[in-house]
């Protein structure tokens, strides 16, 4: 059985207003980040987007039914990220032992449900959760991901103060090799309580602005105990591939990978 729950406040699981403003991301920043980026070339990776069908522009029939299917999310992420994490408890109360399988801003739950309730996640395959740890690449907020993969609290083990608004974990800066910076715990790292004995697969497009950084959210889950396997698709002979790999061309390929690597390890 297989569920696709819509994130709360959004879509079928409708918005009220008293849950607070909403945002829209514009149809230029979907072609320069996810459908046409290789236009863009706004990350080196990008130039090798090709797995898109069609233009990936405003105007290309594929372009305007996936924009249209796009609809607001709440603007405040921590509100969300709370939001979703009592629902997944719920649901996996439900219909657990489950395996997660996110994408991007829905990465954040996958940690969530997982560390709500870690009895009842197999495992968890993370396409390109929503990253680096500590930072926000899409919504340029301040405090982003205050506990390093969530913007609300995980369990970590020795516990972290829940109350500090600023810092709940100690940190440090690191460059990478391809000049960008990057966020880790300081060590020794507090390990993840509750998620550190879930496996979890992080998979990674080629072409996508996730290249630059994915490896990142890998190190710092390996720094937290979680044992993590990092697939990059370049490695395996798929190429071409964006952000939104799902509707792009090669997707059964990339299906194909997942679920050997769920069978291998549930």
């Amino acid at each position: 059985m297989i569920y696709i729950p819509d994130t709360t406040c959004r879509g079928r699981s409708s918005h009220h207003v008293s849950n607070g403003p909403t945002i829209t991301y514009p149809a230029e920043l979907a072609e320069k980040r996810w459908t046409a980026c290789r236009d863009f070339q706004l990350w080196p990776e990008a130039t090798l987007h090709t797995q898109w069908p069609g233009s990936g522009r405003m105007g290309d029939p594929v372009f305007d039914a996936y924009y249209a299917s796009t609809v607001p999310s709440l603007a405040d992420h921590a509100a969300e990220q709370v939001s979703m994490r009592t629902a997944g408890a719920c649901l996996l109360d439900r219909i657990g032992p489950a395996i997660l399988i996110t994408h991007s801003q829905g990465g954040t739950h996958g940690w969530l449900w997982a560390d709500a309730r870690p009895e009842l996640v197999k495992a968890i395959v993370a396409v390109e959760p929503a990253g680096p740890p500590f930072q926000s690449t899409v919504a340029k907020t301040s405090n982003a991901k205050r506990f390093g993969i969530t913007d609300v609290a995980l369990l970590y083990d020795p516990p972290v103060d829940r109350t500090d608004s600023e810092s709940p974990l100690q940190t440090e800066n690191y460059e990478a090799a391809n000049g960008s910076s990057y966020t880790l715990q300081q060590e020794p790292a507090r390990r993840l309580a509750n998620i550190h004995s879930i496996p979890v697969l992080v998979e990674t497009g080629e072409a996508s602005s996730h290249a630059g950084y994915d490896e990142f959210t890998v190190q710092f889950l390996r720094q937290a105990g979680v044992r993590v396997e990092h697939l990059k698709l370049a490695e395996k002979g798929i190429h071409g591939n964006g952000h939104l790999q799902f509707l792009e061309m090669n997707n059964l390929e990339i299906i194909e990978l997942l679920e050997k690597w769920i069978a291998k390890v549930t």
